[in-house]
């Protein structure tokens, strides 16, 4: 990848993020609870921490197991004979579809929800939230996703254009943009909308453990975690027992998953499994 292509690359998605925060103060889908600007700090200053770890670390190595399988032929998809075109589909729908296991683990599993959960507190939704992942969750899920382009044999081109989609599509769906119910309706489907993603930012949860797609629904409806009552706009956004404002700083929200975790409900120890204490 040279540099005007990886520029290319940062002005599309850059767009995307600055045509959405547009939409979402001229067609909002929830009213918010919190200044913007203020969000919008502290959100892009989390992505920030991240950015420069991926970009300096983990974007590498990525990219270097692409470079080296595709060298040596290595992976599942190097032991089949089919075309570009359908190699390319193929490895994108394993690549989403791996991305929903890894998905529901940060959920199921108490280690990786304490990453996870820095992403689920925010008190609002919106393209910025796309941006706020802690640096520990992204430091993990690169050696899972290391994993995955050896198993399978992912080239760079191909994880470079998933990088881009799953990053388009976050941008899409946590944006707070309310587009016509119908429409949604019906491209939910397939795609994962902004209505259907709001419910797995629920304070529900059950609506929280639930659509777990980063492009594709169908992996939801395979899993039967999909749950179509998210096309309704009055989500209450958040984690039950993370709804102080104060703690919603960037330093509070990158030494969250180093501190004792508390469970989902505090007045409620039995929906504790997903602490890590």
């Amino acid at each position: 990848m040279n540099i005007d292509e990886n520029s290319f690359r940062l002005v599309i998605l850059g767009s995307i993020f600055v045509t959405a925060t547009i939409a979402e103060s001229l067609w909002p889908l929830r009213p918010t609870t919190q200044p913007k600007l203020t969000r919008l700090r502290r959100n892009l200053g989390v992505a920030a921490v991240s950015a420069v770890l991926m970009r300096l670390l983990f974007l590498p190595m990525e990219l270097g197991a692409a470079a080296l399988v595709t060298r040596e032929s290595l992976g599942l998809l190097n032991l089949i004979k089919v075309g570009d075109g359908a190699r390319l589909a193929i490895s994108l729908l394993l690549l989403d579809y791996t991305l929903y296991i890894w998905h529901v683990l940060n959920h199921r599993l108490p280690f990786l929800w304490r990453f996870h959960n820095a992403h689920h507190t925010d008190l609002d939704l919106d393209a910025s939230t796309a941006t706020r992942f802690h640096f520990g969750e992204l430091t993990i899920s690169s050696f899972y996703r290391v994993g995955l382009i050896f198993l399978f044999g992912i080239d760079v081109e191909t994880l470079l254009l998933f990088e881009s989609l799953i990053t388009a599509f976050a941008l899409f769906h946590h944006a707070n943009v309310r587009f016509p119910a119908t429409l949604e309706k019906w491209t939910s489907k397939l795609v994962v909308g902004p209505r259907m993603h709001g419910i797995h930012h629920s304070v529900e949860r059950a609506e929280t453990d639930s659509n777990f797609g980063t492009i594709l629904s169908i992996w939801d409806k395979a899993h039967s975690t999909l749950r179509m009552n998210a096309l309704r706009p009055s989500v209450v956004i958040g984690v039950p027992s993370y709804q102080d404002p104060k703690e919603q700083s960037t330093t509070g929200i990158l030494l969250m998953p180093f501190r004792a975790q508390r469970p989902w409900a505090q007045s409620d120890d039995a929906e504790s499994t997903n602490s890590a204490n």
